[in-house]
């Protein structure tokens, strides 16, 4: 009789592996929404440029420079000018007000404070641009909140006018762009070393004097960049100057949206697009390569 194996042979399972993407594929998967997207604003760039080159009724067939000469006639060149100048002197205010909100970001040390200062200075953002417009309608107006209460402490004898005007405008400005320049200043007084302002403070540098000398020179490509941020979002704002100046403060983009509503002139609406796009590239190219020159002084330096 046969002796029966006490044990019986077992199966081994072999385990697979879970397929692994390399991280090269990794890095292309992640940055095809990315990629898909800025694709879709190229596409929409050239079918502006395309546009502006074509003619009144025929912007897909036909060519002319025209709608380019046009922008040469003073009416045009006046609302470029305002458009830089009110862009220009907003980005100025909106720096010099964050910079003061930056440092005290950046020098908080509770963290539910500062997610606190952090949703304060984002709520602009969080709320539509019309809506910020007319809060600044019902602030600014003749009978507004401003002047009820200039009148109430006996400052005015009358409504003092600041709508419709550049001044209301800068203002609107201002308020609406204010977030962008605050993170990037926040954030960059945050990279700076206390180990600097610990021994500026030793040889004798009162706060102010840090704060002058050593902080804000170390933060200047944050002051930069936030400044570069708020000229070009108000470069092209719409909203706030065309319910706070009306077409008293013709700005470019009000000059755009007057070209297609009433009058359908898609090529010249087009032209003054790529002007406003090409002339804010160019400084936004600017304030780079200066931020990053001062970025390398810095790294060297250390």
């Amino acid at each position: 009789m046969e002796h029966q194996p006490l044990t019986r042979p077992v199966a081994v399972v072999v385990a697979r592996k879970p397929r692994t993407f390399s991280p090269t594929a990794r890095a292309w998967l992640f940055l095809t929404p990315s990629m898909l997207f800025m694709a879709v604003l190229i596409a929409a760039s050239l079918l502006v440029l395309r546009m502006s080159v074509g003619t009144k009724g025929a912007e897909w067939t036909g060519f002319s420079l025209d709608s380019y000469a046009q922008l040469l006639e003073p009416y045009y060149l006046k609302s470029l000018l305002l458009t830089l100048r009110l862009a220009l002197i907003s980005a100025v205010i909106a720096v010099i007000l964050a910079i003061p909100v930056g440092y005290t970001m950046s020098r908080l040390q509770s963290p539910f404070i500062r997610r606190l200062f952090l949703a304060a200075v984002l709520l602009p953002l969080l709320v539509n641009l019309l809506l910020q417009s007319y809060g600044w309608l019902v602030i600014l107006g003749p009978g507004g909140m401003l002047n009820q209460a200039l009148k109430g402490m006996g400052l005015i004898t009358r409504p003092i006018m600041m709508l419709y005007n550049q001044n209301g405008v800068l203002m609107g400005l201002v308020q609406t762009a204010f977030p962008l320049a605050v993170l990037p200043i926040a954030s960059a007084m945050r990279g700076v070393s206390r180990s600097y302002e610990e021994a500026a403070a030793t040889l004798g540098a009162s706060r102010f004097q840090v704060f002058r000398q050593v902080v804000l020179p170390m933060s200047l490509p944050g002051i930069i960049t936030g400044a570069t941020l708020v000229f070009a979002y108000n470069a092209s704002s719409f909203v706030v100057p065309l319910l706070l100046g009306g077409r008293r403060v013709p700005m470019l983009a009000v000059m755009v949206h007057d070209q297609i509503a009433p009058l359908m002139n898609w090529p010249a609406a087009s032209a003054a697009g790529v002007v406003l796009i090409i002339t804010t590239l160019a400084i936004m190219t600017l304030s780079e390569y200066i931020t990053g020159r001062r970025r390398r002084m810095l790294e060297a330096s250390q």
